[in-house]
């Protein structure tokens, strides 16, 4: 049995994820891994679970928060979502 690093709860079912740079992180839920590992957006702070939109080298969570980093690339981020062309 495991104890996940962000509760410290011992669970039988516990998993590990090894992240690209080779570090070894312990959880009982997917809940605990969001809150250590998924990155954060640059704009709101919000913790970014889906695809996010990467500009310039910072993460947003939606295109509304892409567009709030008032730089030329952020400026032409827009949802896709329903958008029909």
């Amino acid at each position: 049995m495991a104890t996940c690093e962000v509760c410290g709860n011992e669970y039988d079912l516990s998993f590990t994820v090894r992240t690209p740079s080779g570090e070894e992180h312990v959880f009982d839920s997917f809940e605990c891994a969001i809150h250590r590992l998924a990155p954060e957006c640059s704009h709101c702070g919000c913790k970014i679970v889906g695809h996010g939109v990467n500009v310039e080298g910072d993460f947003y969570c939606c295109a509304h928060c892409a567009r709030s980093a008032d730089t030329a690339e952020g400026s032409k981020i827009r949802d896709t979502v329903g958008a029909h062309r």
